[in-house]
């Protein structure tokens, strides 16, 4: 850091100790929410920070901070409104749907498996990769790539069928 990074890094930290109470009460007393006061002026500060050499040089920063403050909690009071808006209008979104049994059976199976086998797995299943990209992604051999894929499909068909066959109701007694 140079001389004058230093000095524009301290000028910056005076400033900032000497005004971000005051930047938050105007946000305060302007929006009712202490939260979004304290969220806005410190983006303000940090968009001052970004632009210090011009913000320092303005006939009156303090000004300068306020106002991209209240700026931003104007824009975020709008979002908040316009999204209630939608939400009265249209109704709020269904939340996620419960997960299928055989959803929960999969992820409890796969949690059995070791980390490489399980991520060999994702990787081939879900990322839809092949072999050889996998094998590059990890780092590990071909070969290798291919036995653990083996064996984690045996693993689970393994973890699966047991856990099938133990919440059958016609099991005998």
């Amino acid at each position: 850091m140079t001389e004058g990074d230093v000095s524009a890094a301290a000028a910056f930290d005076e400033f900032y100790r000497a005004s971000a109470q005051r930047v938050v009460h105007v946000v305060y007393a302007s929006t009712g929410d202490l939260e979004l006061a304290r969220d806005s002026a410190q983006e303000a500060f940090a968009r001052a920070w970004q632009r210090w050499d011009q913000v320092s040089a303005a006939d009156e920063p303090l000004a300068w901070v306020r106002t991209v403050a209240r700026r931003i909690a104007i824009s975020a009071w709008r979002k908040d409104t316009n999204r209630v808006a939608a939400m009265e209008r249209h109704g709020e979104l269904p939340g996620p749907a419960a997960p299928s049994e055989d959803r929960v059976a999969v992820v409890a199976a796969l949690k059995t498996l070791g980390d490489d086998v399980r991520e060999t797995l994702a990787l081939h299943y879900l990322a839809d990769m092949s072999v050889d990209e996998i094998a590059r992604t990890t780092g590990a051999p071909p070969g290798t790539i291919k036995a653990r894929l083996h064996r984690g499909r045996a693993q689970l068909a393994r973890t699966l069928t047991d856990r099938g066959e133990g919440d059958r109701d016609d099991r005998p007694s």
